[in-house]
Formats: structure tokens, sequence, C-alpha cells
């Protein structure tokens, strides 16, 4: 069965975008981005601190399932469509969701970079959840 390509979603002027790894089970299935349990519990995040879902972007670096941690050749793969992306929104502030954002997204754009743990993390690691409820509130600082 050939991979499901989940695109971006959002405001194509949004202000924010929200940059995951790539897509699980549930996002596959229903074909966007951060609708399975990480998703549930940024959406609970994001309403806790004042930001409003449908006025942010949210995409991931590579667009399909990956078993395990997306490759290096799967990220090159997509991170054409990523920076294309980026290039029609023209975002003030791109937020790095996890490592594998974090080490792939091109910091090359004049917009304010933020890095969080991954909301998986988050949900399982206290130490991480911590680190991402503290980065919420300094994110809404910056945006609201």
């Amino acid at each position: 069965m050939a991979a499901k390509l989940v695109p971006g979603e959002g405001p194509k002027n949004a202000k924010i975008v929200f940059i995951g790894e790539a897509p699980g089970a549930e996002e596959e299935k229903l074909g966007r981005p951060f609708v399975g349990r990480a998703g549930k519990f940024l959406d609970k995040q994001l309403k806790l601190h004042g930001i409003n879902r449908k006025k942010v972007y949210i995409t991931n670096v590579v667009k399909v399932r990956c078993i395990g941690p997306p490759t290096d050749r799967q990220i090159k793969k997509y991170l054409p469509i990523l920076k294309k992306e980026l290039k029609q929104i023209n975002p003030k502030v791109i937020v790095l969701l996890g490592k594998t954002a974090a080490k792939a997204v091109p910091l090359d754009l004049d917009v304010t970079y933020f890095e969080l743990p991954h909301p998986s993390a988050a949900m399982r690691f206290t130490k991480m959840r911590n680190k991402f409820e503290i980065g919420m509130k300094t994110l809404a600082r910056l945006v609201c």
C-alpha cells in the first residue's frame, strides 16, 4: 500500500507555523496533521494558552507516516515541500516541535524560531511536559 500524503493545514496567512516530525497512524488515516493523541495534547495546550488552532498553520517535516524516526533520506525528500509551504505562508514565528523538526528545518528565513519538545514526548515525560508548558507560556506572551 502506498503511503498517504498528509499535507499541512491552516490559514495561508498564518502568523505562526507549528512543524512536527511526521504523521502518525491517525493522521495518515484522516489525512490531517496532529489529530491523534499528540494533536489532542497540542490542541489542549494551545487553548490553555489562548492560541486558536484555526489561526495557526500545522505541518510536519516529512509528509508520510514513518516507522520510527524519519531518515535523512525521507527528510531530504520532503524538505522542498516544507520550504514551499513556509515561503507561501511567510509566518512571523516558526515553532519547531521536537528534535527532528529542530534539526531539519532550514533556519534561513527572517522569522522567530521557537523550539519546544514534541507533544508526544511532553505527554510521556514529566520533564518534557514542564519544558513544553513553560515554552507555551513564553510563546503565548510573544504572539498574543
